[in-house]
């Protein structure tokens, strides 16, 4: 053996080392992972054929070997870690030849571009990576970013630590409408970090707060790096527990769980809410402790009012605070009532299919014995005794079509359980009045007749969906009884915007607020999954760049205004009709509908290739799309890279041995912590994504294949690379800020400043280790 080293270990000493060199060399990482994987193939294979790497591998031949076997424990466990007395057998890395490797890496390296990359089930979650990152750097050259810190800078400046606090808020907004963390860290270190430093902020603090703030658009949602570890992290659970599943000895995962082995990119969404505003929490608590224990450091700055207008605190209270909880609680109090719910008419035309058992019980007794260490004696009898019900029933109840009796039955019994209000209707009806006591808020001492007029409105709109619209009205019928206080609302509306415009605070926040609310929203909602609503992140961050653009030019932005009405008639319109114009008896109000629709479409369209021509014409499309296109090309491309090197990885054993070794351990807990405080120290030399494409895949059948919730699994992973931004020599956040930070903050300064971040990140993972629900309880809540 070459040093007293296995040749499997030397090999992985070889990859490592090619690769390091090659991320080192400055040529490009994306091709730089393919070539350290040509590279460390070439190495291994003629140090194969030359005799200096030799693998022990255990003897399965020996009679110790056929002991154990028989003894009754399985051939995947057994390993030279696990085992280290076996009887051992010299052999080659490559055992039938580095050319039968070579040509075994090369036609699964072009089925993995196939399934991964080209046309496989993957792909359309993928494309959300371009729209994300189209999304992204639109919003960052749309200068949203200079108009919140210095919003938010008037809002918390005046606070001990204000302005570090202002940072942490606006990198949290970034974060969940750009996600780009170098867009984010050179936009806040070029705009807030001379700021800070002319206010007497320490250098340290500062460089710190910038730094660690624009890494949190890597874990709080849209998040490009959720978005491929999530179609990464589907793949190694589904398949990590249907061979825990086979290897327990049922037929499938589902068998063995009683659930589908399943995790998608909008649950992981979900569960990275919570922890990504913890972190911007832990953020600024810090700054703000900072601020408190070294006064002289972080001085609060005042910096004048974000109001037109004085506002005393029982007016603040009172419209800020009071009228909205007492809206939204009294809505939510009716709801429990029954008042408020849903009216809808439709039924199925099928009869209800029965409920099956809670787990599956007609399985052997392998199965039987892992299924009860599983889920508990008490959950097995009870599965049991559902079982034997439905078997003294007949069987479970087949789903068959209804008479038209049962049906008419059944469609009765749910329009007298429909509520009198509608949701649809209370929805639009509090966000309004939100909108109108907002409105007050901001100017107490403007005339307050259109407000009320628009509270007359609500009102009567309210009544109206109570005693003149019920489940059975038709939708044309309800637009027309709707129209009149419908009108009303708008036109207290109307005003309320007006007034609202004089608030810096809401002009700012609220336009990229409704499209963040908007793409967020239909992920977290469970409404459309992550690359659709990343389409409309995209087309929205276009117009609203667009708006900006003319308002900066003084000139009408009401074709943008007008399309993003159209686009809200265009969701109402489809909500409300039934717009399938090509089945039979079509009604009048359908046709009405659908041109309605249609024509909403159409201007939503030109408004947004209206907005693509401002931007064109003001040198803002092009360098953006070029953009675009260099870092979807940059991920794609080291996707590739990254399959190659690994299937050189597998080709000399070197992932079996990584696994044999994880598997070692009895307690999954000590694995988990090993493999996360393995990213943690790779996370200081590698970037993310290489981390995520060449690591995660070796070590991911081990961690995804127990007990863990793959959710918290793969949100603990996110957190952890968060800090691979963060972390020197190599962390991206640090070179994007050393190349805007003035001359007079040093590298030490950054390094420094960046230690007490990295350690609340370390803190940041405890408490996710110590309280797994908060990663769990929003996907838990929310419906998928």
């Amino acid at each position: 053996m070459l040093f007293g080293l296995d040749g499997v270990e030397v090999g992985l000493i070889i990859v490592f080392v090619c690769l390091f060199g090659g991320i080192l060399s400055g040529f490009p990482v994306a091709f730089a992972i393919g070539g350290a994987g040509i590279i460390s193939f070439g190495i291994i294979a003629a140090m194969d054929s030359a005799g200096l790497l030799i693998h022990q591998a255990i003897d399965t031949s020996s009679a110790a070997y056929r002991d154990l076997v028989n003894s009754g424990i399985k051939q995947d466990t057994i390993s030279v870690f696990r085992f280290p007395d076996l009887p051992r057998m010299a052999e080659s890395v490559f055992p039938q030849g580095w050319e039968v490797a070579l040509d075994r890496n090369v036609s699964f390296i072009v089925n993995r571009m196939n399934e991964r990359v080209l046309a496989g089930q993957s792909i359309e979650t993928l494309l959300a990576v371009l729209m994300f990152v189209l999304m992204g750097i639109t919003l960052e050259r749309s200068k949203i970013a200079n108009d919140l810190l210095t919003t938010m800078a008037r809002v918390f400046g005046p606070l001990p630590g204000g302005l570090a606090v202002s940072i942490v808020v606006v990198g949290a907004f970034l974060a969940a409408s750009t996600g780009i963390v170098g867009a984010t860290v050179v936009t806040m270190g070029l705009l807030a970090l001379p700021t800070m430093l002319r206010n007497g902020y320490s250098p340290e603090l500062s460089t710190g707060v910038i730094a660690a703030s624009g890494t949190l658009g890597q874990i709080i949602p849209p998040s490009i790096v959720i978005v491929l570890l999530g179609t990464l992290a589907g793949d190694l659970y589904s398949a990590a527990q249907e061979a825990r599943a086979t290897a327990a000895g049922c037929t499938d995962a589902l068998t063995f769980l009683g659930e589908p082995a399943v995790v998608s990119v909008g649950t992981l969404f979900q569960a990275a809410l919570l922890p990504g505003i913890l972190l911007a929490l832990l953020y600024a608590l810090y700054a703000f402790g900072y601020a408190l224990l070294n006064p002289d450091k972080a001085p609060a700055v005042p910096m004048g009012s974000t109001n037109a207008e004085p506002v005393t605190r029982g007016e603040a209270f009172t419209w800020f605070l009071g009228a909205p909880v007492l809206l939204i609680v009294g809505t939510i109090f009716l709801g429990n009532l029954g008042i408020v719910g849903s009216q809808s008419t439709t039924v199925s035309s099928y009869s209800d299919i029965g409920d099956a058992a809670s787990l599956r019980t007609k399985v052997g007794p392998d199965c039987q014995a892992a299924m009860i260490d599983l889920h508990g004696q008490e959950k097995w009898d009870a599965a049991l005794a559902e079982q034997a019900i439905i078997d003294a029933a007949g069987g479970i109840v087949q789903s068959e079509k209804l008479s038209e009796e049962a049906l008419a039955e059944k469609q009765a019994l749910k329009i007298s359980d429909a509520a009198p209000i509608g949701t649809g209707v209370a929805i639009i009806l509090i966000l309004l009045s939100l909108f109108m006591t907002t409105a007050r808020g901001v100017s107490p001492s403007s005339d307050a007749r259109p407000l009320i007029i628009g509270a007359i409105g609500v009102v009567l709109t309210v009544l109206v969906d109570i005693l003149l619209v019920g489940p059975q009205t038709t939708s044309g019928t309800m637009v027309v009884l709707m129209a009149l206080p419908f009108a009303l609302v708008m036109y207290g509306v109307v005003y309320a915007t007006k007034l609202c415009v004089g608030n810096e605070l809401i002009r700012v926040v609220f336009p990229p607020l409704v499209l963040i609310i908007a793409v967020l929203g239909s992920i977290l909602g469970g409404i459309t999954n992550p690359t659709p609503a990343a389409a409309l992140g995209a087309g929205g961050a276009l117009m609203l760049a667009a708006y900006r653009k003319l308002k900066d030019q003084d000139r009408s932005p009401k074709v943008v205004i007008w399309s993003t009405l159209a686009i809200i008639i265009c969701i109402l319109v489809g909500v409300n009709f039934d717009l399938r114009i090509n089945q039979a008896g079509v009604s009048f109000e359908s046709w009405i509908a659908f041109f309605v629709a249609y024509a909403a479409y159409l201007y939503a369209v030109f408004g947004l290739l209206f907005s693509c021509w401002i931007l064109y014409t003001s040198g803002v499309l092009s360098p953006v799309v070029r953009e675009t296109a260099k870092v979807t090309s940059m991920v794609f491309t080291i996707l590739i890279g990254s399959q190659l090197l690994n299937l050189v990885v597998i080709s000399f054993g070197g992932e079996h041995y990584i696994q044999q070794f994880l598997k070692s351990f009895d307690n999954e807990l000590t694995v988990f912590l090993i493999v996360m405080l393995v990213l943690f120290v790779l996370g200081f030399v590698l970037d993310f994504l290489e981390i995520i494409y060449i690591v995660v895949p070796i070590v991911g059948p081990v961690i995804y294949g127990g007990t863990f919730d793959p959710k918290w699994v793969t949100i603990m992973i996110a957190v952890n690379l968060q800090t691979s931004f963060l972390t020197p020599p190599f962390g991206f956040a640090l070179f994007y800020l050393r190349g805007v930070a003035p001359a007079s903050v040093t590298t030490a300064h950054i390094y420094r400043g960046i230690i007490p971040f990295v350690l609340i990140q370390v803190a940041g993972l405890a408490i996710l280790w110590l309280f797994p629900a908060i990663v769990t309880i929003v996907p838990d809540l929310i419906p998928n």
